[in-house]
């Protein structure tokens, strides 16, 4: 997509909670960004300090976009949309938070005497590479404040766009530590447009995961989420992991489907809409809440982590960086649900 030739309308703008000064309200005249909103804001922070209670290995988090365009129906972070006055449905899909100010803004954060340099994840809440960073090009200059304070950082995506910024990593990794995760829950194209219609070829996804490893970036991959009946047949799981093994990544890890809030009903319409014959099933599995049985959870585990093990696999188990599974082996962590506080991962 060629940003520079598009015409924008920023006529409008907006308050949304947790921003001192109006949104402007912007659309792009792009077949893409038919009927999204992108609400550009200035953030007084953007370096996020993961709660205490959370199990995750990092402490600190930066996401430079609320809500995702990528519209995967299972998407954990959709309840987020909530503290800015909009839905975790459509509207995560279509209205954008866009924080123009972030690289700035992290510059002067990690410039401060009293950082120390603790490691910075990025792709905790939203997809920092979804198809609007290829117009505001956020993401290189906040690789380029890790860069010149040399913060040890990692990133988690969907997108091969993060090979735009390949020079940024290679200069990161010079200093200091620096790994990317790719999430490739599919390779098969009918689940892959069911389930996230709007997210980068996953074929693309494992390409750019070699061409990270050849530059020297240590790149995994993160199957997630793994669906019952959807994308857990051992077959489905070997080929993604062969063709990761194929491509260099440095290690593979599996996490099962979580449905807080809001995303059980979201994925429940899904089901009935797209797999009705799995609808019963689902039902049984998360009738107690968020999260499947632990037999289950482990089952699906097991199809990620008993593969990697294995010879003749060249990977060495878990992705580098942060391992976005809980430190117990099990499910995600439940994230601070706080206005004012940016969540995390998982």
């Amino acid at each position: 997509m060629r940003w520079e030739n598009l015409t924008a309308d920023a006529d409008r703008q907006r308050r949304l909670p947790g921003y001192r000064d109006p949104a402007v309200v912007r659309t792009f005249d792009a077949p893409e960004a038919l009927d999204i909103n992108f609400y550009e804001v200035r953030a007084r922070s953007v370096l996020n300090r993961v709660p205490d209670k959370s199990m995750v290995p990092f402490r600190w988090t930066v996401n430079p976009y609320r809500g995702c365009t990528h519209g995967c129906r299972f998407c954990f972070s959709r309840p987020t949309h909530k503290f800015l006055d909009l839905n975790p449905g459509r509207d995560f899909d279509h209205e954008i938070v866009v924080k123009v100010n972030a690289p700035e803004v992290l510059r002067a954060e990690l410039s401060r005497r009293s950082w120390k340099r603790e490691h910075v994840a990025m792709g905790t809440n939203t997809d920092p590479y979804q198809w609007v960073e290829g117009r505001y090009r956020l993401m290189r200059g906040i690789w380029e404040a890790l860069r010149d304070t040399r913060t040890p950082c990692s990133v988690l995506t969907r997108s091969p766009l993060l090979l735009r910024d390949l020079d940024l990593l290679r200069d990161i990794a010079r200093h200091t530590e620096v790994s990317a995760n790719f999430s490739v829950p599919t390779i098969e194209e009918k689940t892959w447009r069911a389930t996230e219609p709007h997210s980068p070829n996953p074929r693309a996804r494992l390409e750019a995961v070699g061409e990270l490893n050849r530059a020297g970036i240590p790149t995994g991959i993160l199957i997630a989420p793994l669906m019952p009946g959807v994308n857990d047949q051992p077959e489905q799981v070997e080929r993604i992991l062969e063709l990761a093994a194929e491509n260099g990544a440095v290690g593979a890890s599996g996490i099962a489907l979580h449905l807080r809030g809001e995303v059980r009903e979201i994925f429940f319409d899904w089901l009935r809409s797209q797999r009705p014959d799995l609808l019963e099933r689902y039902e049984r599995l998360y009738r107690r809440g968020a999260y499947a049985p632990n037999s289950e959870r482990r089952r699906l585990a097991e199809l990620v982590g008993s593969r990697v093990d294995r010879p003749p696999s060249r990977m060495r188990g878990r992705p580098t960086g942060p391992d976005f599974s809980r430190r117990d082996g099990g499910t995600p962590t439940t994230p601070a649900e706080a206005p004012q506080a940016q969540e995390t991962l998982f």
